[in-house]
Order: structure tokens, then sequence, then C-alpha cells
């Protein structure tokens, strides 16, 4: 099992990265924080976990252990996969997420794409006892922006970014309109990326 993996960013996508570690380069899928925080040839850490299923083998990546290991505990929920998984740590920051399933708060929770009151339900019952206790109050993450092409090839492919966590296709250009709005055409992917998952959450 792969734990770690250190090496070059080789290359960013809106979902995943390619790491380069001893000439092999590794497919990492992971949060839209951990991609607008890196750069092309930068030096990388990420803390790893494997998803094996009948037809596929898919790495995930967070720069930070514990997000890793909520990764691995939030799919410990029945009827919760990796997909949705990430889209948890895309939503919430790993505190922030604790503070829910303590306080049994649905509504924070079922921010996240694919998650509605019920299955939010579920999560705080399956994943009580089973997270650290928060570590502190909210903190912002502090991201720097990634590197993006024309306007409107980034907003297709943070739509589609936004589609593959779950979000509708029609929330998630309204999403990336409202997004836009200040910035116009001067806003990169990740950070375009970055602000619709703060409206999308915002508005459920």
């Amino acid at each position: 099992m792969i734990a770690s993996l250190t090496g070059r960013v080789a290359r960013i996508a809106l979902d995943a990265l390619v790491l380069e570690v001893g000439g092999v380069g590794y497919l990492v899928r992971t949060t839209p924080q951990a991609l607008a925080s890196t750069r092309h040839g930068a030096e990388l850490t990420l803390h790893t976990e494997m998803v094996v299923r009948e037809d596929s083998m898919t790495l995930y990546g967070f720069p930070h252990p514990e997000e890793t290991e909520i990764f691995r505990i939030v799919q410990s929920v029945s009827g919760i996969g990796p997909r949705i998984a990430l889209a948890v740590l895309a939503v919430l920051e790993p505190d922030e997420l604790r503070r829910a399933v303590a306080a049994e708060d649905v509504k924070t929770i079922a921010r996240t794409p694919g998650i509605g009151p019920k299955v939010a339900g579920r999560m705080i019952l399956e994943l009580s006892g089973k997270l650290a206790v928060p570590s502190g109050p909210p903190t912002a993450p502090g991201a720097a922006p990634a590197p993006a092409g024309p306007a409107g090839g980034v907003d297709a492919d943070v739509i589609e970014a936004l589609v593959g966590l779950g979000w509708p296709e029609k929330s998630a250009a309204a999403a990336v309109a409202t997004a836009r709005e200040d910035d116009g055409a001067a806003v990169d992917a990740a950070t375009l990326l970055r602000r619709a998952l703060r409206g999308l959450a915002s508005a459920r």
C-alpha cells in the first residue's frame, strides 16, 4: 500500500495532479484546496489512500495526514464511497466536519453535494466517536491560485469538476457565473472553483 508520495508536480488538473516520483508519474485525485495551493514543478508530499475496485485502482492524496484519515473514516459510513468522501473534504475543513458531527449539525454536513439530511444524519450516527476532537476555531484556507487558460475553457472545466463532485450541471453553471462576477476574465481556474464551491455550499 502506498502511504505517501514525495515528488515533483508534473501536471495539474481541476480534480487531480500528476506527481513524478523517481521517474514514475502518479495520478493522484485530491481536493480543489490542495490543487490551488501548489504549482507545476513544485516539490510536494501527499499522504495517500489507494481505493481498489473491480475495474479500477485510484490513488487519492492530501497534503495533511488528518485529511487522509478523515477520507478513510468517512467511507466507513454505509452508502458513502470515495467520490462523496472527497466531496466532503472539498466543502468542509477537517475540524469543521468534526465540529458538525460533535454538535449533530445536519445542515452543515448536508452542504456537501450528494449528501441530504438523511445521509447527514446517518453520518453523524456512524462517525460519532470515530473522529478526533476539533483542534480549534474555524480557519480560512489560504491557497495560492493555479495557472489557467482562456476564460471560456476554464468555466467549462470548473463546471465539469463541480459535476464530478456531485453538483447538478445547472447549479454548477450558475455558481461559476456568480463566482466570476467580481473579477471577470482575470480569475483563474482554481480560485473560480473554490469560490463556486463556497457559493454552492452556502446555498444549501
